[in-house]
């Protein structure tokens, strides 16, 4: 997966953070376990591994490293940077500018080619 789909998948998993705490704080007794978009968005990150019948451990551990490893740093390094440019308006104390405008220009950026 290219790192611009990591990009805006990363953006999607903390648009819906941020819409489950806007929930969470109108309804406090809503349940949230039903929600799937994140695990969603989080398995369309992952590569799918396949696994020899006969793998030992070791060899089990070395197939899952060595496919899951590069899109864990992927992701973090996505979630990462939204986190940054988050935390730099914070801290900047602005408030023209929420955070979920942030993450909608962040994920324009990236729709439209631009990187990091």
């Amino acid at each position: 997966m290219e790192q611009r789909e990591i990009m805006q998948r990363s953006v999607g998993i903390l648009t819906e953070a941020l819409e489950m705490r806007r929930r969470l704080r109108e309804n406090p007794d809503a349940d949230m376990t039903g929600n799937g978009a994140v695990a969603t968005l989080l398995e369309e990150m992952l590569p799918h591994v396949r696994l020899p019948a006969d793998a030992s451990a070791r060899e089990v551990a070395d197939i899952v490293t060595e496919k899951l490893g590069p899109a864990i740093v992927q992701i973090t390094s996505a979630l990462t940077f939204a986190f940054v440019q988050l935390a730099e308006i914070h801290d900047e104390g602005r408030t023209d500018v929420s955070s979920a405008d942030v993450l909608r220009s962040i994920s324009l950026h990236y729709e439209t080619g631009g990187r990091g």
